[in-house]
């Protein structure tokens, strides 16, 4: 029993930890998935090419997963993909997969990056660049921007963009 008592002392003491932390620029793995809740945005569900095909604005942000201000800006993205994630492209480019010494044209990611992160720019349905920013840029701002490109009301005579929970839709269905 007392080598049981032991043997399980050891192993917990000698299992690292697993605990994540938005405080530190240490790799905890994707920060979509871990700290924005967002799995679905990485790996990005279309390429730059495509999406100015379609006519359809792209957002691209330039991040890396070890770096604090990126993990903590991923929350941001993720917010902005609940009412804009439909009509617009989400394309996160990890820095890490843009080669160095490449020359890129204007249908590629990788054309756009300046060198710092987290970087986010906002393409129109013109592939017009409408927003180029460094660092973490507050919500509203990219809001306000989405806003103009997709011809919606600016944010103060418009009511907020909610997502009805599924509990809201069956309460109508069975009402009706």
């Amino acid at each position: 029993m007392i080598l049981v008592g032991l043997l399980s002392c050891w192993y917990l003491l000698g299992t690292p930890s697993a605990l994540a932390s938005f405080d530190d620029d240490s790799f905890d793995g994707n920060i979509f998935a871990l700290y924005a809740g967002n799995g679905s945005i990485v790996p990005p569900r279309i390429t730059l090419e495509d999406s100015l095909r379609r006519t359809k604005p792209a957002l691209l942000v330039f991040y890396v997963d070890d770096s604090r201000d990126c993990k903590l800006y991923s929350v941001t993205i993720s917010k902005l993909q609940e009412p804009y994630g439909r009509a617009a492209s989400f394309i996160p480019v990890n820095i890490d997969t843009l080669l160095p010494d490449a020359t890129y044209t204007p249908t590629e990611a990788g054309y756009y990056y300046q060198d710092l992160i987290p970087q986010t720019v906002l393409i129109d349905q013109n592939a017009e660049v409408v927003l180029n920013e460094i660092g973490q840029v507050p919500y509203e701002q990219i809001d306000d921007v989405f806003r103009e490109v997709f011809n919606l009301l600016p944010r103060s005579e418009s009511v907020e963009l909610k997502l009805r929970t599924v509990n809201d839709i069956n309460a109508q269905l069975t009402s009706e």
